[in-house]
């Protein structure tokens, strides 16, 4: 076939159609090159020039300029293929759903959707539409643990007790422990964030020590008393009862949500405790630390001031612990709020159990 003049023609409204392809989000890539083919070549630049420009073949530039010329902006489109798809039977997509939940690939440890769609015979498109109908997604893994202990219910019910209704002329403080933390000096220093370049760090580091962190977490304030340790010990968890007591109104009851921590229940802990009654202590079930209110404070501490800190001493890391406190307690602190009840959370470890037995 001869090839076409250098200079190439298109019609005001194909231009705007073509501009309006190299502008849609969705337009695929293949199609915004052949846009650009003839939208260049309307533009006297030559074919090998289009070609250089837009890193094809020489080829490429005639074959889609000469379809264009022969069949117009329809003949830009691909070529419908021969044969027609793979149809999904009833009986595959029982395989697929039977496979992905009762059998692990050879391959790995868990299915992925080009792996079941070689084992099906199916396209990775229908091996997703069979997962997303069944709400599958084997690729995902999420950790958990159901709470064997015997008062399960019982503590549950008292504790979202006292999220949702807390007593009168009492504090309720979500009590916990963040031990071994630690300061960590990157080995040479961070390059830092700018337009077009994202913050980086080195992935090796130097450990400098460590510090343990006691916190209780108000629930009607949202404020938290910290007191920062070397040592785990019941000596230092009864050295916080003490610092909780100062800095608490002497008028009011103190409700301490707890987990089953053994240095919680020592002898020297029980004898402080019935020397000062107005401490009232409630445990968390065994296997539920979610339920305890502090670990979400937890979780903001290590995201907004641990994750990225660079600390050369156990110093700089308690500074840093004591700034974090000072500002949350004056600038981002609020109330904490439990919305579900705790027959709704009772009912969905049992069937989590019911489940996990079958």
């Amino acid at each position: 076939m001869a090839r076409p003049h250098s200079t190439y023609s298109i019609s005001r409204e194909d231009r705007n159609e073509l501009s309006a392809w190299l502008r849609a989000s969705n337009t695929r890539r293949s199609l915004a090159q052949r846009a650009q083919i003839l939208l260049l070549s309307n533009k006297g630049i030559n074919a090998e020039k289009v070609a250089d420009k837009l890193g094809c073949a020489i080829g490429t530039v005639y074959k889609w300029r000469n379809r264009y010329s022969t069949d117009g902006l329809e003949g830009l489109k691909d070529l419908p293929r021969s044969g027609q798809p793979t149809k999904l039977t009833r009986e595959t997509i029982n395989w697929v759903l039977k496979t992905t939940t009762e059998r692990i690939p050879k391959e790995a440890t868990h299915w992925s959707i080009r792996l079941m769609a070689k084992y099906a015979g199916i396209s990775a498109w229908q091996v997703q539409q069979i997962w997303k109908s069944a709400d599958l997604k084997p690729h995902r893994l999420k950790t958990f643990k159901i709470s064997n202990d015997p008062e399960f219910a019982e503590k549950v019910v008292d504790v979202v007790g006292l999220y949702m209704n807390p007593p009168d002329n009492a504090m309720v403080l979500s009590v916990d422990e963040k031990t071994q933390i630690q300061a960590l000096d990157r080995t040479q220093p961070m390059l830092p964030l700018k337009p077009g370049q994202i913050e980086r760090r080195t992935h090796d580091y130097k450990r400098h020590g460590t510090a343990s962190l006691y916190a209780a977490f108000d629930i009607a304030t949202g404020e938290v008393i910290g007191r920062i340790t070397q040592r785990h010990r019941a000596k230092e968890f009864l050295d916080f009862l003490r610092q909780i007591d100062r800095q608490t109104p002497s008028h009011l009851d103190l409700h301490l949500i707890l987990d089953n921590s053994s240095t919680h229940k020592t002898e020297q802990v029980r004898k402080w405790l019935a020397e000062h009654s107005r401490f009232k202590l409630h445990f968390t079930p065994t296997s539920a630390s979610w339920l305890n209110a502090v670990e979400g404070w937890f979780g903001q501490l290590e995201r907004r001031s641990l994750y990225r800190g660079v600390f050369t001493s156990v110093k700089e890391l308690r500074d840093e612990i004591r700034r974090y406190i000072q500002v949350h307690n004056e600038e981002i602190a609020k109330p904490f709020q439990w919305t579900k009840r705790a027959e709704v959370i009772i009912e969905a470890v049992n069937r989590t159990k019911i489940n996990a037995a079958n």
